[in-house]
């Protein structure tokens, strides 16, 4: 991966362009879109009426802004308020969701709204990918876990219980509404879950941003405006950049993976519950590859540390201490792998570094040499 802009720039306001020909969308990022989301949503619909998919938390929060910037814009709406949390990714919700749009009576034409974090982002990005074969949607993603991943890129899907994200498409936004305040209301274990993602892209291509989030990831919990829409920016730019080259990932998309082979195992195996958030299962699964790559002698001594040190102190685990009596032995984690979507040929690819900043995708790992890491790795205190 090529390293991405990070200088900060003065302002409140940022858009980065995901470049894909005819279904090119921008992401908005500043703070207060979302008290005037209806006038940047109406010129997008072909008709003045959308569903917008929600969950109970964020409705509470923030969906009356929501519905009164539609009102003020003439949008017509039906709202879907559904339980939050990770197990709503299921085949019950997703069968609930395509219902409702449907009676809500949206066209092959129409544009739904995805607004929540990465769970409503998934599964309503899903519902809008299969329902009359295909409809618009746009995310307005209200987690920071969605604003800087999950809303981007087109993946969509929902959890089986054979593994996380097994079943979904491919299915693009019209645009991305990302609005700082709304973070405002996250639970603070919420937030630190989805900085995981914003470290995620230092680690993984971009030693600057990671330097620079060492320096400044207290004003990011603190609430400055600049500071994060200067992480947001530069994590959407990051993603952008690897999604325009690689939509469907064919090939170095995977690397945005970095953590999710190892953590998306410990969701499963704790029942994709609130015992283990996903940006917490994805902070674990990145030490985790520091540290794999680490004893493979691949990786630079001293990077697992440094990576370590920054994730514990905004309150992030980096080992399985604390959810140790919820998981398996190693040999069925690593079964659960297995399953991973980006296996090939019953291979598991995962994502190893060099060092901070120079990530890459390694085909060689050996089931023997993953299960004896861990056997180690599970005894850690």
């Amino acid at each position: 991966m090529n390293p991405t802009p990070s200088s900060q720039a003065d302002t409140t306001r940022a858009e980065v362009n995901v470049s894909l020909g005819e279904r090119s969308y921008d992401i908005t990022i500043s703070d207060g879109l979302l008290a005037h989301a209806g006038r940047t949503i109406a010129p997008l619909l072909a008709r003045p009426v959308t569903a917008i998919v929600t969950d109970e938390n964020v409705a509470r929060h923030h969906l009356k802004t929501l519905t009164d910037s539609l009102d003020q814009a003439g949008v017509r709406y039906t709202s879907i308020i559904l339980p939050a949390g990770e197990q709503t990714k299921s085949y019950a919700r997703l069968a609930q969701v395509c219902d409702d749009i449907i009676a809500a009576g949206m066209e092959r034409n129409d544009h739904i709204i995805a607004f929540g974090g990465g769970v409503i982002g998934d599964l309503a990005g899903f519902a809008a990918a299969i329902v009359r074969r295909g409809i618009g949607f746009i995310q307005i993603p209200t987690s920071l876990l969605a604003q800087v991943d999950s809303s981007v890129g087109g993946k969509t899907g929902i959890n089986s219980s054979h593994g996380k994200n097994l079943v979904g498409a491919f299915h693009q936004p019209v645009a991305v509404l990302a609005d700082i305040n709304v973070l405002n209301t996250l639970p603070a274990r919420e937030l630190a879950a989805g900085y995981a993602e914003v470290a995620k892209y230092g680690l993984l291509g971009d030693t600057e941003f990671f330097s620079w989030l060492e320096d400044n990831a207290a004003r990011i919990f603190a609430g400055d405006p600049q500071a994060r829409i200067h992480a947001i920016r530069t994590s959407c730019q990051a993603k952008a950049a690897i999604v325009a080259r690689d939509e469907r990932e064919s090939g170095d998309r995977a690397l945005l993976n970095l953590g999710h082979t190892f953590g998306h195992a410990l969701e499963s195996a704790t029942g994709y519950s609130d015992k283990l958030l996903h940006g917490e299962g994805v902070a674990i699964g990145m030490a985790q590859a520091f540290r794999f790559s680490e004893q493979l002698g691949i990786c630079r001594p001293g990077a697992a540390a440094r990576m370590e040190k920054h994730l514990k102190s905004v309150g992030l685990p980096t080992d399985v201490s604390e959810i140790r009596a919820h998981l398996p032995d190693a040999g069925k984690l690593v079964d659960i792998m297995r399953q991973d979507k980006k296996a090939e040929a019953g291979h598991i690819n995962f994502i190893l570094v060099k060092d901070v900043g120079n990530a890459y995708i390694d085909r060689t790992i050996e089931k023997d040499g993953l299960i004896k890491f861990l056997e180690a790795e599970l005894k850690l205190q």
